[in-house]
């Protein structure tokens, strides 16, 4: 089992961190390559590159919530839950399709039904 894990490319879990500006505050930003490969991924699929797409969800946080006390950590979950609606089929694999032409309650209903199915498993 762990030789699947080991194998993987060291490059991906070396940490490097990136400056982002969050409402006009410089700030530096330290994740595993992969987690930056992903935030490419989604950034790209709507037109941004990864700092605007940073400063977007950072925004939308500080929205909902009032606050962000781990934005690292935040992002790593992000992309995390970005590969599991992928796999759940919430989300297309076909990268041509905007994040936000999706519909939001369609996709986070694909969220329920795998963790109802993987409960069942």
């Amino acid at each position: 089992m762990c030789q699947v894990f080991i194998s993987a490319d060291p490059a991906l879990y070396e940490s490097r961190a990136r400056s982002v500006r969050l409402h006009g505050v410089a700030t530096s930003i330290k994740l595993e390559n992969l987690f930056w490969q992903v935030l490419e991924e989604i950034a790209q699929r709507d037109g941004m590159g990864v700092p605007q797409l940073c400063a977007r969800l950072y925004d939308e946080l500080v929205a909902e919530r009032g606050e962000v006390d781990n934005f690292a950590s935040f992002l790593r979950v992000s992309c995390g839950r970005y590969l599991a609606l992928q796999l759940s089929g919430g989300i297309p694999q076909d990268a041509s399709i905007s994040i936000r032409s999706l519909n939001a309650r369609q996709v986070l209903a694909t969220e329920g039904r795998s963790r109802v199915l993987a409960r069942a498993a």
